[in-house]
């Protein structure tokens, strides 16, 4: 697919996306947002690819935050539009209707909490460490992590990284509902490919419509938010999967979908 610093492979309906800039542990700078928010539109596109994986290249790192180089000599007004370009690409990985993994591997601080924030699960390996470090250098999280953060762990545990700076280890974000599940480094990619699979299994369009009830009945109040879920259900039950799982179910088989 001809990027520089992302590496992009296929397997088994997984699409993994690795940030490839080991030297640098990966940070994000403005080409690899370029190349993630291309990445991610044709994963969007693409019926061949159910999961995207999103992880970093080495052991050291997922991604140790943005590229400090780039934030010389920002006036208020370029600093905010840098701001609002992470954001925009984090909100669209967010709004996806096809899941996305983090692999959290090695650090995952600033821009790279904020990127693993913004996936729908997490899986670290024991190794990970989680942080916004940002106030270190006059400055707060400006892709998302003072709101997801929070939306996540809750206002008293994500005040307390955003406003010491802190860092957390794997074990501490999976107790703090951070990350959904804690393995080995070794086991990091297996793990995440086993959960990819697990989900590939289900019905496409059902997945997709708990990823929308979800990411849109959490901004509403739950009456409306229910009112949602119903619509979503109804549209589920017009499907040719619905029909097919629940035949499966019934005559004991597993279930053959087909997305539509």
């Amino acid at each position: 697919m001809g990027f520089e610093a992302l590496l992009v492979e296929d397997t088994n309906l997984v699409r993994w996306l690795t940030v490839n800039r080991p030297a640098k542990l990966n940070a994000l700078n403005s080409g690899v947002l370029a190349e993630l928010a291309q990445a991610f539109a044709q994963f969007a596109d693409d019926a061949l690819a159910r999961v995207a994986v999103i992880t970093g290249a080495g052991e050291k790192a997922f991604v140790a935050g943005a590229d400090i180089a780039e934030f010389v000599g920002l006036t208020a007004a370029d600093a905010e539009a840098f701001s609002r370009r992470g954001q925009r690409l984090f909100d669209a990985i967010a709004a996806c209707n096809k899941p996305v993994i983090a692999a959290v591997n090695g650090f995952a601080l600033g821009g790279g909490c904020e990127l693993a924030l913004a996936c729908h699960l997490r899986v670290a390996a024991s190794n990970a460490r989680f942080g916004q470090p940002e106030g270190r250098l006059g400055l707060i999280p400006g892709y998302g992590g003072t709101q997801r953060l929070p939306r996540l762990v809750g206002p008293g545990r994500a005040l307390e990284l955003l406003l010491t700076g802190g860092v957390i280890d794997a074990a501490t974000a999976h107790s703090w509902g951070l990350v959904n599940r804690v393995v080995e480094p070794a086991e990091l990619r297996p793990a995440a490919q086993k959960l990819a699979e697990e989900i590939i299994a289900l019905a496409p369009r059902a997945v997709g419509r708990c990823l929308q009830a979800v990411r849109v009945g959490l901004d509403q109040p739950l009456g409306q938010a229910q009112e949602t879920e119903a619509a979503l259900f109804g549209l589920c039950a017009a499907t040719e999967d619905m029909r097919e799982g629940t035949a499966a179910f019934l005559e004991k088989r597993p279930a053959k979908f087909t997305g539509r």
